[in-house]
């Protein structure tokens, strides 16, 4: 006869979705990062890409909301303007910002080569252009961008491009009081 050992099994515990992962607020982007990724997507080519990466910075919008932009929002005149005001998602309150001359020239650049029209998202998602693109997809373009310049991916997240200019004003500055005010004016400014 065969000798079988029963083994005691093991009673299944869940594994936690975020075992194994950095937890917590990831650190805003820093210049000279935020320069190699501009310059790596500007040689390859990637017009998309370099259009939502500096209108993420110059935003300081969420993914959710940075995806949810629709072409008018930023270029209704079929040029992108000097400043936008977008409704967040989370909060329902209308945000205002500035837009540099280098986000308004990619984001130009982007809407010529994209051929896209008033009333079509900026940023369209893979399901059809009448869709935008996902905040995962996002958040993968993202990871992409991070790690092409030799980062780590998990160090960064989306919420980092939205800490990053802040961070640059206050590094230019050394003023907390600054950021806090210019943060309080594009906010009254939009309400208005």
């Amino acid at each position: 006869m065969h000798d079988h050992v029963i083994a005691n099994p093991t009673p299944h515990r869940r594994v936690p979705w975020n075992k194994g992962k950095l937890t917590g607020a990831k650190p805003p982007l820093r210049p000279k990062h935020v320069w190699s990724i501009r310059t790596k997507l500007q040689i390859e080519g990637r017009v998309r890409d370099l259009a939502m990466f500096n209108l993420a910075i110059d935003s300081k919008l969420r993914g959710c909301d940075v995806v949810a932009i629709r072409v008018e929002d930023v270029a209704a005149s079929g040029y992108t303007a000097d400043r936008a005001t977008v409704r967040q998602k989370k909060t329902g309150r209308p945000v205002r910002f500035e837009l540099s001359e280098q986000t308004r020239q990619a984001i130009d650049d982007y809407l010529q080569a994209a051929n896209k029209r008033p009333g079509e998202f900026l940023f369209t998602g893979r399901r059809g252009p009448e869709t935008s693109m996902t905040t995962r997809h996002y958040a993968r373009l993202v990871s992409d961008w991070i790690g092409s310049v030799g980062l780590d991916p998990r160090l960064f997240g989306t919420h980092s491009l939205r800490r990053t200019k802040a961070t640059l004003i206050y590094r230019r500055t050394g003023n907390l009081r600054a950021v806090q005010l210019l943060k309080a004016r594009l906010d009254i400014s939009a309400s208005r």
